[in-house]
């Protein structure tokens, strides 16, 4: 009778100990299993990523999408490049800007190689007249970080000779009690919509108020380029956009290009 007691004793100690090795071992192929999906995972992504960052520097390139899939190995991509407001009078500003920070206005296009060209299939702006708009919509304009900005724009007194580059500037404020320390010129009433996109605050400026002669903005490559500086909106980031849709006024050049690529 005792030795079936032990015979009995140790067979639960055998079930116990296979009971346990059993677990151990599920457990090991379980996180075995979990580490494969997951390196799997991450060498997909980085093919997918290196194909999409290969995409990207391709249309750097060449200027131009990829018209379809493209294969690379065991990954492929597509790339789909657009330009910003090219032959359109409106520009909207892709990023919204702090205090200190500054778009660029081309008024003038670039070949390939960057260079700046104003010829055949690279129209180049001319125009008295331009607005600009600025402000997350709904901003109060009495803060102490409601944006100002200066804007200047960059004209040859001589058209095609960049050695006769001058500046005209402006400095515009919404806050009219900081007008008495900083001397900034008031904004025009009311918001600004500017294809869709809405902005608290606008100005519209004449190339001939900020002194450029009319040799400068009537004559193709007379203007360069204006920037838009904010400030004052140190907590904030603010949109900003320009609108060149006046009468005398020629279309924008192309203001960059914008590249999306996908795996």
């Amino acid at each position: 009778m005792r030795k079936e007691s032990e015979s009995g004793q140790a067979l639960v100690l055998v079930l116990l100990s296979l009971s346990v090795v059993l677990t151990i071992v599920l457990f090991v192929m379980s996180r075995s299993i979990t580490d494969i999906a997951i390196s799997t995972e991450q060498a997909d992504s980085v093919r997918a990523f290196s194909a999409a960052e290969a995409g990207v520097e391709n249309a750097l390139i060449t200027g131009a999408g990829s018209g379809g899939s493209v294969q690379i190995g065991d990954a492929s991509y597509s790339v789909d490049v657009t330009n910003y407001s090219q032959d359109l009078p409106n520009f909207n500003y892709p990023i919204p800007l702090l205090s200190g920070d500054t778009m660029t206005n081309w008024f003038v296009s670039h070949d390939s190689t960057g260079q700046i060209t104003c010829a055949a299939g690279f129209p180049c702006f001319t125009g008295n007249t331009l607005k600009v708009c600025w402000g997350n919509s709904g901003t109060p304009a009495s803060n102490s970080t409601t944006p100002a900005i200066e804007i200047s724009v960059y004209y040859e007194t001589a058209p095609g000779n960049l050695s006769t580059i001058q500046i005209g500037r402006a400095t515009f404020d919404p806050n009219v009690s900081r007008a008495a320390s900083n001397y900034f010129a008031g904004v025009d009433a009311g918001t600004c919509q500017i294809d869709g996109v809405g902005y608290s605050f606008q100005k519209t400026i004449t190339m001939s108020g900020l002194g450029i002669p009319a040799g400068s903005y009537n004559t193709v490559n007379g203007l360069l380029f204006a920037k838009v500086r904010m400030l004052y909106n140190t907590d904030t980031g603010h949109i900003v956009g320009t609108s060149a849709n006046f009468a005398g006024d020629t279309t924008l050049p192309s203001q960059g290009i914008n590249i999306v690529s996908t795996e």
